[in-house]
């Protein structure tokens, strides 16, 4: 039988530095993601306080000049919305079945 000869420091510093270098690039990754998300919501809550401000703007001029026609839309929208809501049995179809029927007696044969 030949004696295996492995060098075991040499040999676990090399695993060391696989797993060390694999744990570095993800460091690394996670480091670039946070800086990418930070950037990322600047940008996004610039361009929504540029939005909202406009349509803040709009919104208080419509609000003024809502029509009957659009205060009765809104009406009947929360009316069906919270109607739908409360209705559970709505669109249920209930089948009344007859055990005695040809149909029940040639599908359950051994009844």
């Amino acid at each position: 039988m030949i004696p295996l000869i492995t060098d075991w420091p040499q040999a676990w510093s090399m695993a060391g530095m696989g797993v060390g270098a694999v744990f570095v690039i993800l460091i690394l990754i996670v480091c670039v993601l946070q800086i990418f998300s930070v950037m990322a919501r600047k940008t996004t809550a610039k361009a929504i306080n540029v939005k909202t401000d406009y349509k803040e703007k709009k919104q208080a001029k419509a609000f003024n000049k809502a029509s009957d026609a659009d205060k009765a839309a809104v009406a009947v929208a929360l009316y069906l919305y919270y109607y739908e809501k409360n209705n559970r049995e709505n669109r249920v179809l209930t089948i009344k079945h007859n055990p005695n029927s040809a149909w029940h007696a040639e599908l359950n044969e051994r009844l």
